[in-house]
């Protein structure tokens, strides 16, 4: 089978207005010019958050809102900070930016003192600090490459990590000192021949599966710091090879596969003198270091968590010596979930965590419920002195903010239908939503309950507004998307269907927010049904449907089936049950190459973009979660592998893979292609040169798209 080619008309050098495919890829997904990363002063009168100057612009600016007059000010901007235009950035920044799927450019982060008069940012490896009342930006002395700077409380001093290490730098000091000057040193780093040690940033797995970018805390009195050391060398060793760089080494990565070691992390008490003084746990049985607070209100608190995810513990830390205690343990006997958010002290020294029944994910304080049964708790957004602000919701597709009071009072923010989040400090919240009666985000600023005013988006408008039906299919009542070309009259032609899934744990793509739709209503337009469905194992539906997928990642492919009955019969002078396919990215690829694979009565084609092919290949944290330990449960490794099924192919299968993916490598892809020959399946392949598990460059992104239809159209007939 040859490699599809883009049609003329469609190509990225077409000289007529920009297509759909270039708009999504320019604007990555239309997100460009969305105001982002809030932070609120204590006093709720100011905000800074992050935008692009346009909906086309990747170079992101920091801003600043002021609440009581309700206006904006431009407070660093990347272009004039960079004499020559050109942003250098570090192997380091890169792979942060990968964990954390940042395609943007410009200043991606920032973080403030306790009273938002500063804010200090990395820019092109180097350390810049903004005066939020003058407006004064300026270069602080550092050396490269400056990654993830913080402010003590302070703002006298900011830490950053580089070269493995963590630095001080006193913002008192000169821009353009050289490292080493009085005004900034190293505070802790590895030892003479430590080349697989670092400090202040998060590991591999923290950071790709924990959502723990972090590496270092600041003590509340600006006199010490918690900071993370990693030792990677118990992790193996891979390379990423660029074959089209023959004259290029190979990268040497350290991957913890499951099966494999871990990076050794410790966690240390560090003064600003440099003395440091290990922070002790049970480290052996809980290896994980999940998340720290430490906050005004009580002493720093760790959670822990075993390899086998199976038990928790959340541990005070005694400043002084080091020492923890333990003041909660949960168990369960699939996993014990990350929240992200918690655990956290509120105000008044209660402890706040999530507890799980089978049904529900509550908010507890001092492990009691405080939100009712039915309201899943997704994550903790802030607290303050007037309760804690909370993303929760009793349906799946929807996202609402509420605030739980100190005596337990749940307050609803946000009642439309759609994806909301928020922040809230000193009498300010910030809203943030996307609705399917919108385009863009909206975000609005509420003074005592009222609205106050909004902070502008800038996102470019799409050229179309998605028709979306959102269903519940089948006795499970499976959130299903439902889109048509926008011109189809029903009845009028039985449509091809396309699954368009990610289908698997820790992520939703049935949302009630136009942004989700949009390449959906676009692959649709070109002579399509298509379903995007969320399955199993996906979020906002409780535990017990959370653990549906212990051991068995197949069964997610269940529920596109019965998705593609249920259409079938709901629309049955408009669908074709006798042409289907689906396309899928990640755990979306893994679903879509087992579909024509496992079930090539059901589907007759599938785009498999860089797919999860052999589990024993993907990251302990993940993997282990939901299949356990290959070495101990060889057969559920076997049962969900795509490569001992491969023989089953009988449909047309397109794989895409990046050859510079970090986190999925493309060695899936070659092994499963490589089990497809041996059994003389028919497939293509199409490797893409020098891309990673995003496709953030344009050109790439408008062409796979393309790509996938022509290769769709063809295989479906």
């Amino acid at each position: 089978m040859t490699t599809p080619q883009p049609r003329p008309a469609e190509s990225a050098g077409a000289t007529s207005a920009p297509t759909y495919p270039r708009l999504n890829a320019r604007t990555l997904r239309f997100s460009l010019g969305a105001p982002r990363t809030f932070t609120i002063a204590p006093d709720g009168g100011r905000i800074v958050f992050l935008r692009a100057p346009s909906g086309t612009d990747r170079g992101i600016e920091l801003w600043t809102y002021d609440v009581a007059s309700g206006t904006e000010r431009r407070v660093a901007d990347p272009a004039t900070l960079l004499t020559d235009g050109r942003e250098d950035l570090s192997p380091a920044e890169r792979a942060r930016r990968e964990r954390s799927r940042e395609g943007a450019a410009g200043i991606v982060g920032y973080a403030c003192d306790q009273d938002v008069r500063y804010a200090a940012f990395a820019l092109s490896s180097r350390l810049w600090l903004a005066d939020l009342d003058g407006g004064e930006v300026r270069e602080l002395p550092s050396v490269a490459p400056v990654v993830d700077p913080r402010p003590d409380p302070s703002g006298r001093y900011v830490a950053y990590a580089s070269n493995a290490g963590l630095r001080l730098v006193d913002t008192h000091a000169e821009a353009g000192a050289a490292g080493g000057t009085p005004g900034e040193r190293v505070l802790v780093g590895p030892e003479p021949g430590e080349t697989t040690v670092s400090w202040g940033v998060a590991e591999f797995v923290a950071a790709e599966e924990m959502d723990r970018v972090r590496g270092f805390w600041w003590a509340p009195d600006g006199t010490s710091l918690l900071v993370e050391r990693y030792d990677e060398a118990p992790v193996p060793q891979w390379h990423i090879a660029n074959p089209a760089q023959p004259d290029q080494p190979p990268v040497p990565v350290r991957y913890p596969a499951a099966g494999t070691g871990n990076a050794d992390v410790s966690l240390w008490l560090v003064d600003l003198a440099g003395e440091r003084r290990e922070v002790r746990w049970d480290a052996a049985a809980y290896p994980y270091l999940v998340d720290v607070s430490w906050t005004s209100y009580g002493p720093p608190l760790l959670r822990v968590l075993s390899r086998d995810q199976k038990s928790a513990q959340v541990l005070t830390v005694d400043p002084a010596t080091g020492t923890t205690t333990v003041v909660r343990e949960d168990g369960d006997p699939a996993w014990v979930e990350i929240v992200s958010g918690t655990p956290r002290w509120l105000p008044d020294g209660r402890l706040l965590t999530t507890v799980d029944t089978a049904e529900t994910r509550q908010l507890a304080f001092d492990g009691e419920p405080v939100t009712p049964a039915g309201l899943q708790v997704g994550a903790v957004l802030d607290v303050d002195a007037d309760g804690v602000l909370v993303s929760a919701t009793t349906e799946p597709t929807e996202q609402h903010v509420v605030r739980v009071g100190p005596d337990g009072t749940v307050t609803p923010l946000t009642r439309e239908p759609g994806v909301h989040l928020g922040r809230a400090s000193g009498g300010t919240v910030l809203l943030v939503s996307q609705s399917l009666d919108h385009d863009g985000t909206v975000v609005r600023v509420l003074r005592d309950g009222a609205e106050a005013g909004r902070i502008e988006s800038r996102q470019e408008r799409p050229p179309f507004t998605p028709e979306v039906t959102l269903l519940r299919l089948g006795p499970r009542e499976l959130r299903t998307a439902v889109l048509f070309p926008r011109d189809h009259t029903p009845g009028s032609r039985r449509l091809p269907l396309l699954l368009d899934p990610y289908g698997g744990p820790h992520a939703l793509r049935v949302r009630s927010a136009r942004a989700a739709f949009l390449a959906s209503q676009w692959l649709a337009d070109q002579g399509f049904c298509v379903v995007v469905a969320d399955g199993r194992g996906t979020p906002n539906r409780g535990p017990a449907w959370e653990r549906e997928v212990l051991n068995d990642f197949v069964s997610t492919l269940d529920d596109q089936v019965e998705v593609v009955g249920e259409i079938a019969r709901r629309y049955p002078d408009d669908v074709d049950p006798g042409r289907v396919a689906m396309r899928g990215w990640s755990y979306g690829g893994y679903l879509s190459a087992l579909a024509v694979i496992a079930r090539p009565d059901v589907f007759h084609a599938a785009v498999a973009g860089a797919p999860v092919t052999d589990w024993r290949l993907y990251d302990t944290c993940y993997t282990e979660r939901y299949l356990g330990h290959p070495d101990e449960q060889p057969d559920v490794y076997a049962r969900n592998s795509l490569l001992d099924a491969a023989a089953g192919l009988e449909r047309p299968l397109l794989l895409i893979h990046g050859l510079a993916d970090d986190n999925v490598v493309a060695a899936h892809t070659l092994r499963l292609s490589s089990a497809l020959l041996a059994a003389g399946r028919r497939h293509t392949v199409l490797p893409l040169t020098g891309v990673t598990h995003m496709t953030p460059q344009e050109v790439v992104a408008e062409n796979l798209l393309l790509l996938e239809l022509d290769f769709l159209r063809e295989a479906l007939g």
